[in-house]
């Protein structure tokens, strides 16, 4: 099978596989606030934001520069993956031990720091998982990926309709996250067998050349995490739990939303990688290639959520959480700025401007903190969301930046006049319907958008043929 061809089996049917996840975790995030309520809710959210500060601290850029490396020619696989797995465990370890300091010392309730720990263990199931992901990568298979947390998502929504049922209460939905975690690692490690057999190495020489090229990664994503989710901790600490739950539900549907760019960007990183210094014309079409998809994509995101927000929350989170349609409706600028986010960040990791980028998103941490805190303690979550829109926007503009001034090349896209008409097509449609049945609007308008996009020729003959044919370059 081609790499165009294998891209796009990839991309459908890891989009489907992800969909279904989606949806699946969207229901499981309706009986959770159903159940939970704003104030239990907002314990959640802080949780989950306690994951991704875990997952921010223990990074270390292990799995981007172990899916870089063995994406070079020759690359020794089981070298690189056994020492990354070896690092890895290390890492996880160290954070495990730490992280009961950190709870500790927080001005949360008993119930909250118990979860903590719980959320503490999930964390390092999570980064196991993460560095083998690198693997199925490379070898255009991340369609066993997401079927894996395919299955995964669905048995530990089964386990909340269970728990929600028998009244098990907020420990036992924090623990159905845990065995998430677990199932999503055993399926994977077994997976990736199939490919090759590794076991953790402990090559401290290894370690030392990787941590070179690793640790400004791993600074990077620890600053991303402080502009990404450090709002939604920075709200616990200054809000009520009700806050925290009224943000974290608009959030959760972009956050469902956000695979899509890490998802794409991600099967295309390798291609990005081995092209930067081998084929800069191949390399530049692939980046355009990912720029139009993205811009095609956000379009009618933005649109459809922001006149479907009042019922797409109603039905994700039920009436208590009325609140959270309008923070859905600024949010969801960030969201679409994130794509591009993914796509810039993705461009100068496979340039080696590792130095370069952590400058720009540590300027963008502190940015985003500080108005945070300037901020929430008068406008509460819709100061978390504003900030999130203007903090996204300015990471796409610097890296942009950056890619122009190392790489003198400006990711674009041709046909954005037409893009833009069938958006109007859309906006027109949504605005004369709102009187219009909900689920009629939600199936129509991207009906509408995308039925522009063919009818414009958007997507041209050649650019579909090159996904099917056997012989495509």
């Amino acid at each position: 099978m081609s790499v165009p061809r294998k891209i796009a089996y990839n991309v459908i049917f890891s989009s489907s596989a992800k969909i279904l996840s989606t949806i699946v975790a969207l229901i499981g995030i309706g009986l959770i606030t159903r159940y939970l309520g704003q104030e239990g809710f907002g314990r959640y959210a802080t949780a989950l934001a306690f994951l991704s500060l875990f997952g921010a601290l223990g990074d270390w850029g292990i799995y981007q520069v172990a899916t870089l490396r063995i994406s070079r020619d020759k690359a020794d696989e089981r070298k690189v993956l056994s020492n990354a797995m070896g690092l890895r465990i290390t890492v996880s370890l160290a954070v495990i031990i730490i992280a009961p300091l950190i709870i500790y010392i927080l001005p949360y309730g008993k119930e909250l720091k118990i979860a903590l720990i719980f959320i503490a263990f999930s964390y390092a199931f999570s980064s196991f998982y993460q560095v083998i992901v690198g693997l199925f990568q490379k070898k255009l298979r991340m369609d066993l990926v997401t079927g894996s947390e395919l299955i995964g998502k669905i048995i530990q929504v089964s386990l909340i309709v269970i728990g929600v049922m028998n009244d098990w209460g907020f420990y036992f939905i924090i623990i159905t996250l845990l065995i998430n975690m677990i199932i999503n690692f055993t399926f994977v490690f077994l997976i990736s067998r199939k490919f090759i057999k590794f076991k953790p190495a402990f090559d401290f020489t290894y370690w030392k050349n990787f941590l070179k090229q690793s640790i400004p990664i791993g600074l990077a994503a620890l600053v991303t995490f402080i502009y990404f989710k450090a709002d939604t901790i920075l709200l616990s600490l200054m809000k009520p739990a009700e806050d925290v739950g009224t943000y974290g539900a608009a959030y959760k549907v972009i956050e469902n939303i956000s695979f899509f760019p890490a998802m794409i960007v991600g099967l295309t990183l390798p291609l990005l990688s081995y092209n930067i210094f081998k084929n800069r014309e191949k390399f530049k079409n692939i980046v355009n290639k990912n720029f139009k998809v993205f811009l095609i994509l956000v379009i009618p995101l933005i649109i459809g959520t922001f006149f479907l927000a009042d019922g797409i929350i109603a039905i994700i989170a039920g009436p208590e959480f009325a609140e959270s349609a309008i923070v859905l409706k600024i949010i969801i600028f960030a969201s679409a700025f994130i794509f591009f986010g993914h796509l810039f960040t993705n461009i100068l990791l496979s340039a080696n401007l590792q130095k370069k980028l952590f400058i720009v998103l540590f300027f963008c941490a502190i940015f985003n903190i500080t108005l945070n805190l300037i901020l929430i303690p008068k406008f509460s979550y819709l100061a978390t969301a504003s900030i999130s829109v203007a903090t996204e926007f300015l990471v796409i503009m610097l890296t942009g930046f950056l890619i122009y001034r190392n790489l003198k090349f400006i990711p674009s896209s041709n046909k954005i006049i037409q893009i833009i008409i069938s958006g109007v097509l859309m906006t027109l449609f949504l605005w004369f319907t709102q009187d219009i049945n909900f689920f009629l609007r939600l199936l129509v308008s991207p009906m509408i958008y995308f039925g522009s996009l063919i009818i414009l020729n958007v997507i041209s003959k050649n650019e579909i043929l090159s996904f099917v044919k056997k012989d495509a370059s």
